[in-house]
């Protein structure tokens, strides 16, 4: 075989790359548009974190690395913690080392910079997947276990068809007696704009935070027709809320104590109802566990993909 380099990434390898990209990791193909808004306007991307196998002049690899250089809200800058993102080999140049030389390569880097976890690949915000596809990865999950990595989550996605979509009758009830304890499920309006902003960082996430922060944008600043934002209220307290961004569904939660009343399940389907009027035929997500899939599929969704979040030790 021809002789290969390890070097980092030079804008001159972008349409190398994303050729690469796309016949390696075919499920979840990208164009230059993705690469440059979820990679290299992304804040913590570093050059020297993607790294590319060159043969011939050839882009035949990469592995795309990051760790953060400015704090993400409250989590800081995560100084024990490395993402892996993006990970692919030209199927071409499949099993002749180029991936092993190209972990090897980010590992040390990364153990460099006092770095003790790599994880691939729960980086917020510009995760391309949970993890790695179980079904589509097969192989590649194969080999980063055979390189010390361990599955410690396996999230799934789901999808739900809004062709004909009915509230259910057991959800319709259950909001008939939410009504009845006054237990308000609408679509927001600008006065909850900062109820919606308080709630959230109290019971969920900052990302969670920045996601609904962006629908609100939107909906008041922006072009409204493609997102929505669904809040549970009783009197002035937030018991919970759903969003979407197009047929995207999510981010969505329940303030934990209320969990067991059906608030979910009634927000859920308003939710899709309101994604219907908007002409949308389908709802998805990428990422959610087994407990959780179990609401999901009352109201229609059916897993699509399962992923392994990986991780390995950097010792």
């Amino acid at each position: 075989m021809s002789e290969y380099s390890i070097r980092r990434y030079r804008p001159t390898d972008e349409a190398g790359l994303i050729r690469t990209w796309n016949g390696g990791l075919y499920a979840d193909q990208i164009n230059a548009t993705t690469w440059r808004a979820k990679v290299l306007l992304d804040p913590n991307f570093d050059r020297d974190g993607c790294l590319v196998a060159e043969v011939d002049g050839e882009v035949r690899g990469f592995i795309l690395c990051l760790v953060r250089r400015v704090p993400f809200f409250n989590q800081g800058l995560d100084p024990d913690k490395s993402w892996i993102t993006a990970f692919a080999v030209d199927p071409a140049w499949q099993r002749q080392g180029i991936g092993r030389v190209l972990l090897e390569a980010a590992t040390e880097r990364l153990r460099g910079m006092q770095r003790t976890s790599v994880a691939l690949a729960p980086y917020v915000p510009n995760y391309f997947t949970p993890g790695a596809d179980v079904t589509a990865y097969a192989h590649g999950i194969d080999f980063l276990t055979r390189q010390g990595f361990e599955a410690i989550e396996r999230p799934i996605s789901m999808r739900a068809e809004l062709t004909g979509f009915e509230t259910p009758a057991p959800v319709a009830e259950r909001q008939k007696k939410l009504d009845a304890e006054g237990v308000e499920i609408r679509p927001v309006s600008p006065d909850d704009i900062t109820r919606i902003l308080d709630f959230i960082p109290r019971h969920f996430s900052w990302d969670w935070h920045r996601e609904a922060s962006g629908v609100f944008n939107d909906l008041y600043n922006g072009d409204p027709r493609f997102v929505g934002l669904i809040i549970a209220l009783q009197g002035e307290d937030v018991l919970g809320y759903a969003q979407h961004r197009g047929e995207r569904f999510g981010p969505f939660g329940v303030r934990p104590d209320l969990r067991s009343r059906g608030i979910g399940r009634v927000l859920l389907s308003t939710t899709l109802s309101e994604m219907l009027k908007k002409n949308f035929h389908a709802a998805w997500f990428l990422w959610t566990g087994d407990d959780a899939a179990r609401l999901y599929s009352q109201l229609g969704f059916h897993q699509v993909r399962r992923f392994a979040v990986l991780q390995r030790v950097i010792r």
